[in-house]
């Protein structure tokens, strides 16, 4: 009498090392494994693993596919995966805004229903928003302050911009007032990366594409870099099975909103000043995202966003 096959145990997803971006590849699943064949066009394709039980996220680029086989078995191990352009921007795939989640029924209900007891009354909601804020203030400060390429440039957030911010979050009465507040933040970040870059008047331009200026590539790693923070994002909230339509401060019509809130924890500590070292350096699209990738790995952002989102409501 054969035994009863046991599926192995997947890593928790606050523990999960790798994410993937893939391009001209095929998804698959074989030998009871998930991997990816080249299709280069070469008379030997190649194929290689995808650990999925150690996935957080897989984003999938120009030219790839991904079979039926290959999707059941990433949502079994509850990998997100993501559809979107050249070089890891602009996500296509709008299933849930933003990743095709997992579907289970299997989810925590603690989180959601204390999330929507809690986003229905305006004033906690408003408080939701500020603790945000501060979290993501400490957060960009503690990671900017350990940045030995930034230290190098002597680039440092002013305290007088830090207890503007501070006032600022608590002066706010509303969603928008704390979305005004968090708009000024990130611009003189902003401002403080392209001085210690010698970019003059920089202009965040989403979805330009170009890549003719240092500007220009700045303006793409952040674009790709946003959207490893969305993943992670993305990533925590499904599994604590909190809806992406409950936003704190971005836009309520706007149904992935939640993943961008969460997103921003990531996006100033790590993303913008990555973005403009690699702009400065004249990096290549994979070294940035590998770099990046790491930098959150080593960071634990995957447990710390767990931690703190668990707790916010």
């Amino acid at each position: 009498m054969s035994k009863p096959q046991v599926k192995p145990r997947s890593i928790l997803l606050s523990k999960r090392a790798n994410v993937f971006y893939l391009e001209h590849v095929r998804v698959m699943q074989k030998d009871e494994r998930v991997v990816y064949l080249t299709e280069t066009g070469e008379a030997i394709e190649r194929f290689f693993n995808i650990p999925e039980r150690n996935t957080a996220f897989l984003l999938l680029g120009k030219g790839t596919s991904i079979t039926d086989a290959a999707a059941r078995r990433l949502a079994d191990a509850n990998v997100l995966v993501g559809f979107c352009g050249s070089g890891g921007s602009p996500l296509f795939s709008v299933a849930d805004a933003v990743f095709l989640a997992p579907q289970s029924e299997y989810r925590p209900t603690e989180y959601m229903q204390a999330w929507v007891k809690a986003w229905f009354d305006e004033n906690t909601r408003v408080e939701m928003g500020r603790r945000l804020l501060r979290q993501r203030m400490a957060w960009t400060l503690e990671a900017w302050s350990d940045n030995a390429e930034l230290l190098k440039r002597k680039v440092a957030i002013p305290d007088a911009l830090l207890k503007r911010f501070e006032n600022d979050i608590v002066a706010a009465d509303s969603s928008q007032r704390l979305l005004l507040a968090e708009a000024q933040w990130a611009k003189a970040l902003y401002a403080k990366l392209a001085e210690a870059s010698k970019v003059n008047e920089f202009k965040r331009e989403e979805g330009k594409g170009a890549s003719e200026t240092t500007a220009d590539r700045i303006n793409g790693f952040l674009d790709h870099g946003n959207y490893i923070a969305y993943g992670y994002a993305a990533t925590v909230l499904n599994g604590l099975g909190i809806s992406f339509s409950l936003p704190l401060l971005h836009g309520k019509t706007r149904r992935g909103a939640l993943v961008f809130d969460i997103a921003d924890l990531v996006k100033d500590a790590f993303v913008m000043p990555a973005a403009f070292l690699a702009g400065a350096e004249k990096s290549s699209q994979r070294d940035f995202r590998n770099s990046l990738i790491e930098t959150c790995q080593q960071e634990e952002i995957l447990d710390r966003l767990f931690t703190f989102v668990a707790k916010l409501s």
